[in-house]
């Protein structure tokens, strides 16, 4: 019986171990300092940046902190850590035990972006998002 040499690659590269990541993608817990390696991925990465922003409106966050307000938290995103702001979300609010930790994680990444942001691209963005779900008006998903 003869193979190809392709075959027989192809063969002996199939029964190799399949790697797979176990641990879950996604934050379950809080920050553990100021120093914990994943804050960076949420407050540098720009798909988790823009899903803060979306959850800041689903929230209704902006009641109270829209930009200009009294609450408004470009300031408290220069002076505050992620996990600072992480614990303000989670234990400072009352809708916070209900947010689930990786949207937190994400809400906090947010804010600490607002200081960089222009205010003309923040606006725009704030425009933006008022086709999503509002706090006070959604209604949760379709049945």
């Amino acid at each position: 019986m003869y193979f190809s040499p392709a075959a027989l690659l192809l063969a002996l590269t199939a029964c190799e171990k399949e790697a797979r990541v176990i641990a879950a993608d996604q934050p379950q817990t809080s920050p553990r300092g100021p120093q914990d390696p994943r804050a960076a991925a949420y407050e540098n990465n720009a798909y988790q940046v823009s899903q803060g922003g979306r959850y800041f409106s689903w929230y209704g966050c902006g009641r109270c902190h829209a930009s200009g307000s009294r609450g408004d938290l470009a300031s408290a995103g220069a002076r505050r850590d992620l996990p600072h702001l992480y614990a303000s979300i989670a234990h400072g609010h009352t809708s916070g035990a209900r947010i689930p930790p990786e949207q937190i994680w994400q809400l906090a990444g947010y804010i600490r972006s607002l200081p960089r942001i222009d205010p003309a691209r923040r606006k725009r963005q704030d425009r933006d998002l008022r086709g999503e779900p509002q706090g006070p008006t959604w209604t949760g998903a379709l049945r």
